[in-house]
């Protein structure tokens, strides 16, 4: 072979390899740390790198991009000496990827052991409820620790967060039985709770459905009270009315039958046989097995014979009937008299019709209707007699006219109280502490005569004003 071709060959198998070696290419996120002659030279980003040959090396290259590190479980001790397991992850991130190479062998072990010794020295002035309830700030002073420690690392540490946090077995199970004892508690306490309001709203309830029925049957108390009055009331007005026309029917009937007797002029045979028809009669009955005949039963017939009818020449009474009167009526006995031509007429459909629709609207109308119709009434009677006092009240005293002489002599009128006055000095004046004299007085009778010591006037005396007519007041108003 050509020695040159050889060579040539050699020159260019070392061109290649010094082009390998001297051309780099960093990815994004990433930066390289370049030594010369075993020193560090520069910090390369990412891009195209050109390195001298087999002066410059790549030492290492260093990802620029947060990383999260899960620790395995640290077992830590707590204040009241419970051993806890802990799993903590960190969040970081290298920013001086020199110092991350010079400053320290491993940064990932660095931060594993100084997370787990700081976790330590953070839980161990807690106890175990606050270890629990405490995460955040557990975080908070990890990452503070951590990122003070890191810093000359070229690390920072953006978060530290617990995983999980487990306590011992026993624990546990001193805590799930806390935890069920604890909501049994506020179970019963909620099911105590809700019997309670159960309770009440049942009380409540039996309250308002008492209170309801109360006032149902007192409302119907009151109606059956009212309808059994109302009932009472026009039954005995009814009875009241039936026996008024019973007792009118029976004197009409005595009448007519005395009416009818007295035309027909009886004659003493007529009674006497009448007389012994009745007799009959009075032995009717089922106890009656002897019935003797009266024994006086002549001497009636002979008084009836006597009363009736005149005596004749031969000792015998015999019956004269009266002479007919010119002025008694022409009337017939069996005719239907003008004063109870009425009863005899009947009731047309009209007026049945209008009183059945009385009576439903009557039916119709509640006991708050009634009250409120006789409250309006009572009212309404209260206002007129307020009115009928206010306009009493405000109308001069009524005096009569008098002349001028007897207007100078008067004297001036005392206090009007309604009673009779006679001026002082007069005869007949009542003496002091003595009522007023003469009839119509208020309170006395107007029959009554003056008392004993009144003395009547002189004539020409001044007399008392007249009361004013009837017309100007009624009894009950002042007049005044």
């Amino acid at each position: 072979m050509d020695p040159v071709l050889i060579g040539a060959l050699i020159v260019a198998v070392l061109a290649i390899i010094i082009v390998i070696r001297s051309v780099k290419v960093i990815p994004q996120a990433q930066a390289a740390v370049v030594e010369r002659l075993g020193r560090f030279h520069k910090t390369n980003s990412a891009g195209l790198v050109w390195l001298a040959p087999f002066l410059d090396r790549i030492r290492a290259r260093i990802d620029l991009r947060e990383q999260v590190v899960s620790f395995p479980p640290q077992p830590v001790i707590t204040e009241d000496n419970l051993t806890v397991s802990i799993d903590t992850v960190v969040y970081f991130q290298v920013t001086d990827p020199r110092a991350a190479v010079y400053e320290i062998a491993n940064y990932i072990v660095a931060v594993e052991q100084l997370t787990t010794t700081t976790l330590r020295n953070v839980v161990g002035g807690m106890n175990l409820e606050q270890t629990l309830t405490s995460r955040d700030a557990i975080n908070g002073q990890l990452r503070g620790v951590l990122d003070e420690a890191t810093g000359k690392w070229g690390i920072r540490v953006a978060r530290v967060e617990l995983k999980a946090i487990d306590p011992p077995p026993s624990i546990q199970d001193s805590m799930e039985k806390q935890m069920r004892a604890d909501r049994d508690k506020r179970a019963m306490i909620l099911t105590a709770e809700g019997q309670r309001e159960s309770s009440i709203k049942t009380a409540e309830g039996q309250k308002q459905a008492a209170v309801l029925t109360a006032e149902g049957a007192k409302q119907a108390s009151i109606l059956a009270a009212e309808g059994e009055r109302q009932s009472r009331i026009l039954r005995a007005q009814g009875e009241r009315a039936a026996r008024y026309l019973q007792a009118q029917g029976q004197a009409k009937a005595i009448e007519k039958v005395f009416a009818a007797v007295k035309a027909g002029k009886p004659t003493p045979e007529l009674l006497a046989y009448q007389y012994l028809q009745t007799l009959p009669q009075m032995a009717q009955g089922d106890a009656n097995k002897v019935w003797m005949i009266p024994s006086d039963f002549g001497n009636a017939l002979e008084g009836f014979a006597k009363m009736l009818g005149a005596k004749g020449d031969d000792g015998v009474f015999r019956y004269e009937p009266p002479a007919d009167d010119p002025n008694a009526p022409t009337s017939r006995p069996g005719d239907i008299d003008d004063d109870v031509a009425d009863w005899f007429a009947g009731t047309s459909a009209a007026e049945v019709a209008e009183a059945v629709r009385q009576a439903e609207r009557e039916a119709q109308l509640t006991i708050a209707d009634q009250d409120a119709i006789r409250s309006a009434g009572e009212r309404a009677d209260a206002d007129a007699a307020r009115a009928a006092a206010a306009r009493a009240l405000a109308a001069p005293p009524y005096r009569a006219p008098a002349t001028p002489a007897v207007e100078a002599s008067r004297p001036p009128a005392p206090p009007s109280t309604g009673a009779h006055y006679l001026p002082p000095g007069n005869p007949g004046y009542p003496p002091p502490g003595q009522p007023q004299p003469g009839p119509g007085q208020p309170g006395q009778p107007p029959s009554a005569g003056p008392p004993a010591w009144y003395q009547a006037p002189p004539e020409g005396a001044p007399r008392r004003a007249p009361e004013p007519p009837p017309e100007q007041w009624t009894p009950g108003e002042s007049r005044h």
